[in-house]
């Protein structure tokens, strides 16, 4: 992507103006961002989307007893009927499912892949939602169908009501208030306030980014680490030739917390097995993807990845689906290309290594990425 060119998507702002203007920092509002939109999916097909196994979806509803929250997959006699007001039924990672709504989403490459998670499409009866909340992660809300009254804020209590299953703010202060129409789009950085009330039947599609937790990114490396920790660390056992005897036999030695030291600093001095673990946490799918086997083709005529395939790269490695390879010299700037753009045309296939179009052919028969016959 030229990350120079304007773009209507962002109201007329290249890439680089909106990621240093904007992003993780003010909100923007684009009207008609994606001209002429149309949902990708009807009512009916998003509804039976929602009730596949595998595909996440919750219903969410304000009622006389209040908000209501279930999780699917829903039968269609389960969802309320679309005339009943103030319903909203939310289907994650539709662009898993749909390769249009996948299409939709590269338009926002300008954003790293490791940080893009997926495409919620949200289908709300009229004063429809999910009530006033606020995200971790940064989000851009496309209007697909109908009209959604957003209003928004950046304010700085942030407490919730109690005994609600949802995480809806205790005190709601906006300062932004518009309607969005079809094609129009709102930016919003992490921890902004926001309510979106539908006007009418509507559809609004929410991408969403991943922001992992040090916590629990540290113990996803650590957790991968130490697979290899043997390898890298070594096999020496723990010698103590000129251990006294001693009164307290409960004691650890300050030796052997020492060797464990020595230990866990060789496992994470390898910078390599480092950068391996995190690329292969962050290609990583969700749980609830799976592949199905492909046929081999007998010679490539380009290649393009599945859509439920993530592929990123670093210096030294390409990852693809949690697994990770070495790469050097014109293999990796192929590799690389691919995990760009995400195809591969037959000019370039014929100027990979035989050990790379063996490692394509591999991974279209694994259902990852899916070729051209001859």
């Amino acid at each position: 992507m030229d990350i120079d060119t304007p773009l209507p998507l962002l109201g007329g702002l290249t890439p680089a103006q909106f990621m240093r203007r904007h992003w993780q920092r003010k909100p923007l509002l684009v009207r008609n961002a994606v001209p002429g939109m149309k949902p990708l999916l009807d009512r009916a097909a998003l509804f039976d989307l929602a009730g596949q196994e595998g595909v996440e979806s919750r219903l969410v509803s304000l009622g006389q007893r209040g908000w209501q929250l279930r999780r699917g997959p829903f039968t269609r006699r389960a969802l309320p009927a679309a005339a009943q007001p103030r319903w909203t039924l939310l289907v994650q990672g539709v662009d898993l499912h749909v390769e249009a709504a996948h299409d939709l989403l590269q338009q926002f490459a300008f954003v790293p892949q490791a940080r893009v998670d997926d495409l919620m499409a949200s289908w709300a009866s009229d004063g429809g939602g999910v009530g006033p909340h606020f995200d971790s992660y940064d989000v851009f809300l496309l209007q697909a169908q109908g009209r959604r009254r957003w209003r928004w804020g950046r304010q700085k209590d942030l407490a919730l009501r109690e005994g609600l299953p949802l995480k809806i703010l205790d005190r709601f202060e906006p300062e932004d208030d518009q309607v969005l129409e079809p094609g129009d789009m709102l930016y919003l950085p992490p921890r902004y306030a926001h309510d979106g009330i539908a006007e009418g039947e509507c559809q609004t599609y929410s991408i969403g980014f991943r922001a992992p937790a040090r916590g629990a990114l540290a113990r996803e490396l650590l957790e991968r680490l130490a697979d290899d920790a043997a390898e890298v660390a070594g096999e020496a056992l723990y010698a103590d030739p000129r251990q006294a005897a001693v009164a307290d036999a409960g004691r650890i030695p300050p030796e052997l917390r020492a060797f464990a030291a020595d230990a866990l600093q060789r496992a994470l001095r390898d910078p390599l097995a480092i950068d391996r673990a995190l690329g292969e946490s962050l290609s990583e799918p969700k749980a609830n993807v799976w592949f199905e086997a492909g046929p081999v083709p007998r010679r490539l005529r380009g290649i393009v990845l599945d859509r439920r395939t993530r592929m990123l790269y670093d210096e030294r490695h390409v990852f693809v689906n949690g697994e990770s390879w070495r790469a050097a010299g014109a293999d990796a700037r192929l590799m690389r290309r691919l995990a760009d753009h995400r195809r591969l045309d037959a000019a370039d296939v014929e100027r990979a290594s035989e050990a790379a179009r063996e490692l394509l052919l591999a991974w279209c028969e694994a259902g990852w990425a899916h070729g051209a016959t001859a």
